[in-house]
């Protein structure tokens, strides 16, 4: 297989599309142009591109609209021989979950008045480990249950604003990660090595669990605390005016997303050198 970028294609008159498609003339979202380009079967999951860059990139091409989604065509070519180690796998499915954590639930929460409960999540160390996420889980609970509070009333507006701003990306990348790795320890419970994969399921039970808890906790404590910033944007019609209110957050987390983006790509790169500042 080849992850040589293809140099005749012309991004510029390509548009890149929500949802899957049969072949190019079907049309391509970002991560089918990713496949097209490395010269692979055309798919929506390359085997040049890393799993969890893959699920964040499918998600956040279907949830945002038609011209913000072109600005996602840069990284079909960038994302080509991104799928390294599990290891690399992990440190990117951590980066997520720490961005949901630490920068998107903040927002949220800041937007809708809670700004005791976003300067306390922006405070807490990066969370690169289970062990991290397992020791400030009271304090994700709180949180959460602090933004459910605040809940007045579900706005269609908030819901559409947290997932342009990649909430449902990073949650779908964090998910990728805790997937594979229940699939590599059930697939390597057999034979002699049964007592080893156990051990190591176990690991991975324990690291995906706690994973999970912080990203759930985070888009829970991040939907509740958007619908309240809609309600208080807006009253109970939750419209025009909303949008205006939340649209500021929104720019702030999708350049935020972006760079999170670059943070998972250059994951087990080596550093460029003579590079121009």
């Amino acid at each position: 297989m080849s992850t040589t970028a293809r140099p005749i294609i012309d991004l510029d008159a390509i548009s890149l599309r929500a949802g899957g498609h049969q072949s190019p003339d079907d049309g391509f979202c970002v991560m089918e142009l990713t496949s097209f380009l490395a010269h692979e079967p055309w798919s929506d999951a390359p085997q040049c591109a890393s799993p969890v860059i893959a699920a964040f990139l499918r998600s956040w091409n279907d949830s945002v609209s038609d011209d913000f989604r072109q600005r996602l065509k840069p990284y079909a070519a960038r994302v080509i021989g991104t799928r390294t180690t599990d290891a690399d796998e992990t440190t990117r499915a951590w980066l997520a979950t720490d961005w949901m954590v630490r920068t998107m639930a903040p927002a949220w929460l800041e937007l809708a008045g809670l700004s005791a409960q976003a300067a306390e999540l922006r405070a807490l160390q990066p969370l690169t480990t289970a062990a991290i996420a397992l020791s400030v889980r009271e304090i994700l609970s709180r949180v959460r249950t602090d933004a459910a509070a605040a809940r007045a009333a579900a706005g269609d507006a908030a819901r559409a604003a947290a997932r342009a701003a990649a909430g449902d990306a990073a949650r779908a990348a964090a998910w990728a990660a805790a997937r594979d790795a229940a699939r590599d320890a059930a697939r390597d419970a057999a034979g002699a090595a049964a007592w080893d994969a156990a051990r190591d399921a176990a690991r991975a039970a324990a690291w995906a669990a706690a994973r999970d808890a912080a990203r759930d906790a985070a888009g829970d404590a991040a939907g509740a605390a958007a619908r309240a910033a809609a309600r208080a944007a807006a009253g109970d019609a939750a419209g025009d005016a909303a949008k205006q209110r939340l649209a500021p957050t929104v720019e702030q987390l999708q350049v935020s997303a972006f760079d999170l983006l670059d943070r998972m790509i250059a994951v087990g790169r080596a550093p460029q050198t003579g590079a121009a500042a």
